[in-house]
């Protein structure tokens, strides 16, 4: 077995399974409790069983993988005769799996490196893949963190909700806020900033917020090499249409994903969500 660095995410980097698999990334996986069940994301339960489950008001949470999972994971990764892992995580301002894997790295057979990036799904998936094209390329424990670390420095996320109503339940944003948005039926944009979700603006119609999302995307792009990543949930057709304006805008695009959010960010997004990442190369 040859001695590598292992790259390991957790589910809600949402990267495309080939390519998991081609550049060797394993994800631990959050947890969705549904009622009474929870249930794995990725394996357990559909977007489209959640979104039904949200539309009909079910009780729905979400729950960071156990320290004994993470340790599991840990071992099965150095059996493939690893040499060290970077583990890579959703913001620990969002979750406490970075915490988990903290807990978890301590008894791990090999050197581990756990990272808070700051970061939600392709934001954090991005960071993912640098961190395992350093380490193809031979680089060492802290040459693989030290890129994902400088994806995440030039990585920004925005989004747009229906209502702020979800993140609101989840306790991802303040009920103040979530109530004012509400009175005054307007359409919010949201972005990732300092690893928490935070009101950017405000907009009164749905198609005004999806152009002003797109504004604010090709803004940020510029004309440097960037990759970008739109997200939606139960918005599929949304989500190509902004996908293909911003083929169109900008000029600096390498790769472009479009994908739909798993279960565990979709919870506290609700149905309707367009997101978009722009991650500078």
């Amino acid at each position: 077995m040859s001695r590598h660095v292992a790259i390991v995410t957790d589910s809600t980097a949402y990267l495309p399974p080939r390519t998991m698999e081609r550049h060797g990334i394993t994800a631990v996986p959050l947890t969705v409790v549904l009622g009474d069940r929870a249930l794995e994301e990725g394996t357990e339960i559909s977007t489209r069983s959640l979104a039904q489950a949200l539309q009909k008001r079910r009780p729905v949470t979400t729950s960071r993988p156990s320290p004994q999972l993470f340790a599991e994971t840990y071992r099965k990764v150095a059996e493939t005769g690893a040499a060290g892992i970077v583990s890579l995580h959703l913001s620990a301002e969002l979750s406490g799996t970075y915490d988990a894997a903290v807990a978890a790295a301590r008894e791990a057979p090999v050197p581990v490196r756990v990272v808070d990036t700051g970061m939600i799904a392709m934001a954090l998936g991005f960071c993912a893949l640098a961190a395992a094209e350093a380490a193809e390329t031979g680089g060492t424990l802290d040459e693989a963190v030290t890129a994902a670390e400088k994806r995440a420095a030039g990585t920004f996320a925005y989004f747009y909700v229906d209502t702020l109503d979800y993140l609101r339940r989840g306790g991802r944003i303040g009920a103040a806020q979530a109530l004012l948005g509400s009175a005054l039926a307007v359409k919010p944009l949201l972005q990732l900033e300092k690893g928490r979700i935070e009101p950017l603006e405000k907009v009164r119609t749905a198609s005004k917020a999806i152009a002003r999302l797109e504004e604010l995307v090709a803004d940020r792009a510029g004309g440097a090499p960037v990759d970008i990543a739109v997200h939606h949930l139960s918005a599929p057709d949304r989500a190509t249409a902004l996908a293909d304006r911003l083929r169109e805008r900008v000029p600096g695009l390498a790769d472009l994903h479009v994908s739909e959010v798993g279960a565990v960010i979709g919870a506290h997004t609700g149905p309707g969500l367009l997101g978009v990442v722009v991650s500078s190369r």
